[in-house]
């Protein structure tokens, strides 16, 4: 099986998308078998920096790691995205571009950690937490049996994921 190119929406791509992205790529059931990548329909000028705190308590690398609009991955040349998955509810209520290759989407909507007020600490146990929801339905959904699946079978699981 070729690789499977999975694009994670959030409309700032600063925060759950970004975690989602190096995750995916970080993981070691993914590896050759999936390639993540995010984007946001109005991103940040960057990476939240608490985001990138998290990533380096769970020993994932952040190198190379920026916010995207999702117009790269339209544009000509893109690579062809098999999943789009949305992880932020104003994502999912935007209209999306029309991706080419028709790939399977799906909604696993995470608070929105860079809201949270109050102490450090309660900030940064957001971020974790986020950061654990989105690795629990990563790691079910490589776990699916892709190759196996119909494509409404694959579309429900994926849906069933984002209720995790």
């Amino acid at each position: 099986m070729a690789e499977l190119n999975v694009l994670f929406l959030c409309t700032g791509n600063s925060v759950r998308s970004i975690m989602a992205e190096a995750a995916l790529n970080h993981s070691a059931a993914a590896r050759g078998r999936f390639r993540a990548y995010s984007a946001g329909s109005h991103p940040k000028s960057a990476v939240h920096p608490l985001a990138l705190t998290t990533l380096a308590e769970h020993l994932i690398p952040a190198d190379g790691l920026r916010t995207k609009r999702w117009d790269e991955f339209v544009a000509p040349g893109a690579p062809t995205m098999h999943f789009v998955i949305t992880v932020c509810d104003n994502a999912a209520a935007e209209v999306c571009p029309i991706w080419p290759g028709q790939p399977i989407t799906a909604h696993w909507g995470v608070p929105d950690p860079s809201e949270v007020a109050g102490s450090e600490e309660r900030r940064r146990r957001a971020f974790r937490e986020a950061y654990e929801v989105l690795a629990r339905r990563i790691e079910l959904f490589v776990d699916l049996p892709i190759d196996e699946l119909s494509r409404s079978e694959l579309s429900a699981r994926l849906a069933r994921i984002g209720h995790a």
